[in-house]
């Protein structure tokens, strides 16, 4: 006898709790196949393929569960949900707006509204700096030294290391300086990920963590899922970047013996490079020049003794 689709989806469920997205999205494909105007079965599989960064995917059953069910503000977050991953933030903010118009007593669309908001007022503020920069041809504050990092990343790396990881750990760290210069001091938690020639074109290679850093089970989860996600992709290597300031836990900072931190209480963000054969960790501290946060130098951590993330090569 075949499984109703009430008891599909509540399999479903009980996989996704348990963080195996992949399963739960088969079963909530299955449900859809016995139930195929049920919003939301496509909400439900909308999120696992969130979480599975099958990012078009995660999109098309949004949009078919606001279809469904035009008054329901969950299709509104899942959609907000995909384009925010997508990066496309003045969309996503529009759909959360819209989630909220359905239903103001959301906390949690509420608090979506918020931070896409901040994203993007941050985002046009960059945007206009860059432009004014560019105007007056110069900067108050000085680039770092491009040549000078891509020499401290090549000679933190093993002889061995291939010309692909090479060049996609420097390209990594340009970005991330840049990215924190251009914010003023700010950058966004997500693991980059040197993609496998495996990999297909739905394969995102950059995976936000933003939520990682909350508390040991998060860590925990957001480890796993990466775990996975770097066996799926063929990807040989991966870099996290988050900021101090963003990190709850681990706190690598507070410690002694070797652990013991001697960048006193700079701001500034970690970069963690993983492979299957060698990790990596570096602190880049910022300071303050002409009233902007800066940041110039690599400085080498023992990723034994700080590391942010575990390991997620195996």
């Amino acid at each position: 006898m075949e499984p109703a689709p009430a008891s599909l989806k509540d399999q479903g469920n009980a996989c996704f709790k348990a963080g195996n997205y992949l399963k739960a999205a088969a079963l909530y494909t299955q449900a859809i196949k016995l139930d195929p105007e049920n919003p939301a079965l496509y909400s439900n599989r909308s999120a696992a393929f969130l979480n599975l960064m099958k990012l078009t995917k995660a999109l098309a059953d949004a949009e078919t569960t606001i279809k469904l069910k035009p008054t329901w503000e969950k299709g509104f977050f899942r959609k907000g949900s995909a384009l925010e991953a997508m990066e496309r933030y003045d969309e996503a903010l529009a759909t959360y707006r819209e989630a909220l118009a359905q239903n103001p007593s959301s906390s949690e669309v509420a608090t979506k509204v918020k931070r896409l908001t901040q994203i993007v007022r941050d985002k046009k503020r960059s945007q206009q700096d860059k432009k004014g920069v560019e105007s007056n041809g110069s900067s108050d504050v000085s680039q770092p030294d491009a040549q000078r990092l891509d020499g401290v990343v090549d000679g933190a790396l093993p002889p061995s290391t291939s010309d692909e990881i090479r060049k996609f750990a420097k390209e990594t760290v340009a970005l991330a300086l840049k990215e924190w210069n251009d914010k003023n001091g700010t950058v966004d938690a997500n693991v980059r990920l040197c993609l496998g020639k495996d990999a297909t074109k739905e394969t995102v290679p950059n995976v936000a963590v933003e939520k990682a850093f909350e508390s040991p089970d998060t860590l925990n989860s957001c480890a796993g899922f990466l775990r996975q996600y770097v066996v799926e992709s063929s990807a040989t290597a991966a870099c996290l970047i988050v900021a101090k300031k963003s990190i709850a836990f681990p706190q690598v900072w507070k410690g002694s013996g070797s652990r013991k931190w001697v960048h006193g209480n700079s701001n500034g963000f970690f970069l963690q490079l993983e492979t299957s054969t060698f990790r990596r960790l570096w602190f880049v501290p910022s300071t303050v020049e002409n009233g902007r946060n800066t940041c110039r130098n690599l400085e080498p951590l023992d990723v034994d003794s700080h590391a942010v993330l575990p390991p997620l090569f195996r």
